[in-house]
């Protein structure tokens, strides 16, 4: 892919070590972007400064919400090496939602060197304080200026970058999930296992019902049956249950996490049995109960892994363990961070050096 780069003239100021970043705040000085016509393909491609957009309010993603987004990380080593995580499987997942949404398909390998070319230009922005990486959001929009439901015929592929913090203020701190009782965000056959805005759109309600109460993060239930435990608004979820390692099987409204997949894979070279399967909430709480539920854990890009320490379901609260972190669950946690700094050996072929 022939990338023309144009570098800006007005550089903004990087953040200082130590300075608290947030997460998704701040945004470095250039982005990726490439342009799609129908009976073209994919063309333009370019890293220029970031900036504003510029749009016709008829733009068909406005009105019918036609776009996808990938979430993926880069990170500093010690020696100032620069490595990205299994970013063919974001590739992959990117094509999956774009499949489903009728968004044209970007090549694999196109979509990887995107991402490698825009961290390589803005690296001296890759943050080092512990905890620190530079997020990365590649997304699709539609841009035709046609307001009829139908697929548009252009789009424009972006990534942008952004230095982050932990995603949670509290850091590695357990947290207090709510089990959403009332609405649902996905069905089977719905758009579930898609990155795209509207699943978040519809996951807002709940999350505000949540934090109001004190929880940081929504459960979901399937939406037919009400009763099947599937993913937390912003990442996968897995229990450990009777030393085994159980979380929801894939099904088609399920997002399928690069994180879920790389910890469910350490997992079984660590010898632990590992099921995907349905699990009810009724488990939940029973297990819960009789103290066979012994650790819960979030997985996802932004959070890596994120501890539980109590779960909320209608009039329950389901306590877990001694409220601290679990001993699995700071081990996951240690492995997968030591991997993607390049502090750990990668056995595995999954940190890919910019």
């Amino acid at each position: 892919m022939d990338i023309k780069i144009t570098k800006t003239t007005t550089p903004k100021a990087k953040p200082a070590p130590g300075q608290p970043l947030g997460f998704g705040k701040i945004f470095t000085d250039h982005m990726f972007v490439m342009n799609y016509t129908a009976g073209k393909g994919w063309h333009d491609a370019r890293i220029v400064p970031y900036q504003n957009l510029s749009l016709a309010p008829s733009a068909m993603v406005f009105h019918y919400g036609q776009e996808m987004f990938e979430g993926l990380k880069a990170y500093k080593g010690e020696d100032g090496s620069v490595y990205l995580f299994r970013p063919d499987m974001n590739a992959k997942r990117a094509n999956n939602s774009n499949k489903r949404l009728v968004i044209p398909e970007l090549p694999e390998e196109d979509f990887v060197e995107a991402i490698k070319a825009v961290v390589d230009v803005d690296r001296d922005w890759i943050p080092t304080d512990p905890g620190t990486s530079l997020y990365i959001r590649p997304f699709i929009i539609a841009t035709d200026e046609f307001l009829g439901v139908a697929p548009s015929k252009t789009y424009l592929f972006i990534v942008i970058l952004s230095p982050s913090g932990a995603y949670y203020e509290s850091g590695l701190e357990p947290v207090g999930i709510w089990i959403e009782d009332e609405y649902v965000r996905a069905v089977k056959g719905g758009m579930g296992y898609t990155k795209t805005g509207g699943n978040y759109a519809a996951s807002l309600i709940a999350q505000v019902k949540a934090h109001d109460d004190g929880y940081s993060q929504v459960l979901w239930l399937d939406g037919v049956e009400r009763k099947y435990i599937e993913e937390v608004g912003a990442m996968n979820i897995m229990f450990k249950i009777n030393g085994k390692v159980v979380t929801p099987m894939l099904n088609g409204s399920i997002l399928p996490g690069v994180t879920r997949d790389s910890i469910l894979q350490v997992c079984r070279d660590w010898g632990y049995e590992v099921e995907e399967r349905r699990i009810s909430v009724d488990e939940l709480v029973a297990a819960a109960k009789d103290g066979s539920l012994e650790e819960v854990w979030g997985t996802g890009t932004a959070a890596v892994v994120s501890p539980v320490n109590k779960l909320r379901y209608e009039d329950e609260v389901m306590h877990i363990g001694d409220g601290g972190i679990g001993e699995l669950t700071q081990k996951l946690y240690d492995e997968l961070t030591g991997i993607q700094w390049g502090k750990r050996p990668d056995t595995r072929g999954w940190r890919v050096t910019v």
